[in-house]
């Protein structure tokens, strides 16, 4: 009797309803269908297309599905010329679902064993589309990036600020420390320099990569100018790209101890992780690269010898969000601290900083003075919190990486010739 009654009292409301519902002011129905879900359920969401734009040293990537969710995801460095790879990778992952983003990765790169899958441009468009996969599965979840990661070590993600000043312009000891002083009067408190000068007057030739002993000179007055300037308490970073030899990275990174430095950027080229050990070993400078290493693959050695003091992989060209996570925990694992490079737009920045947030050993990460003086970067990007404050990053808690790109702002930008979202 019980449940004939309930079901009696279930009809009757559920008829009321109907009439208040079809009574109702058209305004309330729009309002209901707009709260109603449009998507189908996970498992039926598929990739349907994948377009891309570039700008300066950025490839943007996105992926479109059947349940109008999208992806974007940024490459930097090794991309121009690349437009047709991206779309070659769009037609091995059509049809399929974006919420398998490791399987995804695996099939690009185990597919191009012969064409190149194992560095360069091909890993750092790979990058872009696993990124764009990330963004695109945490807005199908309703989840962060970070989230999907595992979760979260820290709220807040520390920054250092590259200063930009550029050694062609042959700045002296007075320029460092203004520059210094400048980044911290905007609430950094850790910096970078550059310290190779192709056009030093005092380099003994351009093909030569020893440093005079008036280069070494002028690199340590630099150096020590910014260090007066900002005090004991301010981190300080040099790079040297890569433009010197073992000589030269030794004397430098020994002549540099006094100044406490946070690391010494790259001193010789990538390819040799051996004579990164020699150095490594022959200073109290903390020696740093990574960012010309591409998968984890490129930093098992690294790690397994010592080369290196602190890994700095480039998120957006060494594999992408999934595999800097890998390369961060492999450095885990020899407490080896990990500080990624980071080039790109505040979307490559953010995507980069849920990485940091999901590791244990993340130390910081670099953060562009462009940002601050290039108004391009406001415009290509949507997004509506802080983007720094107090040389600290906010991870965003909103679905997929938490930035948009702004096509028709980004459209002005665009490299002539090249095809833009088509």
């Amino acid at each position: 009797m019980k449940n004939i009654t309930s079901r009696r009292s279930f009809l009757t409301k559920t008829a009321a309803a109907a009439t208040v519902a079809a009574m109702a002011p058209l305004a309330s129905f729009e309002q209901t269908v707009d709260r109603t879900p449009k998507t189908s359920a996970p498992s039926n969401l598929k990739i349907t297309d994948i377009k891309c734009g570039y700008i300066q040293g950025s490839l943007f990537v996105k992926i479109y599905t059947n349940q109008d969710i999208w992806g974007c995801g940024e490459g930097v460095d090794a991309i121009p010329g690349t437009y047709y790879l991206v779309k070659n990778f769009g037609e091995r992952i059509k049809g399929k679902s974006p919420l398998n983003v490791h399987r995804l990765f695996e099939d690009i790169r185990k597919s191009g064993f012969f064409q190149g899958a194992q560095a360069g441009m091909y890993v750092a468009v790979l990058s872009a589309v696993e990124a764009a996969l990330w963004d695109l599965a945490g807005k199908a979840l309703n989840l962060p990036v970070y989230q999907l990661l595992g979760g979260k070590f820290r709220d807040k993600v520390r920054v250092y600020c590259d200063t930009a000043l550029y050694q062609r312009s042959l700045p002296t000891p007075d320029d460092f420390a203004e520059a210094a002083t400048k980044a911290k009067n905007m609430g950094f408190n850790a910096m970078k320099f550059d310290l190779d000068q192709a056009n030093d007057p005092h380099k003994y030739d351009r093909y030569n990569w020893t440093a005079s002993p008036a280069e070494l000179q002028r690199m340590y007055d630099q150096l020590a100018a910014a260090r007066k300037a900002v005090g004991p308490d301010i981190d300080i970073c040099a790079d040297m790209h890569g433009r010197y030899d073992a000589v030269t990275a030794q004397a430098i990174a020994k002549r540099l101890e006094p100044l406490n430095l946070m690391w010494l950027e790259e001193p010789i080229p990538a390819e040799n992780v051996d004579a990164y050990k020699l150095i490594t070993q022959s200073t109290n400078t903390p020696i740093c690269a990574g960012e010309n290493h591409y998968l984890a693959y490129g930093f098992r050695k690294m790690m397994e010898i010592g080369a290196v003091d602190i890994i700095m992989p480039d998120l957006q060209k060494c594999g992408g969000l999934g595999e800097g996570q890998r390369i961060a925990n492999l450095a885990d694992l020899y407490y080896v601290p990990f500080a990624p490079h980071m080039v790109a737009s505040f979307l490559g920045a953010m995507a980069t900083a849920h990485v940091c947030a999901s590791v244990p050993n993340f130390l910081i990460m670099e953060w562009q003075s462009y940002f601050h003086t290039q108004p391009m970067f406001k415009e290509i990007v949507t997004y509506d919190g802080e983007w720094v404050k107090d040389s600290f990053i906010t991870v965003s808690d909103k679905p997929g990486i938490g930035v948009e790109i702004n096509e028709a702002a980004m459209k002005k930008y665009a490299i002539p010739g090249v095809p833009f979202f088509e």
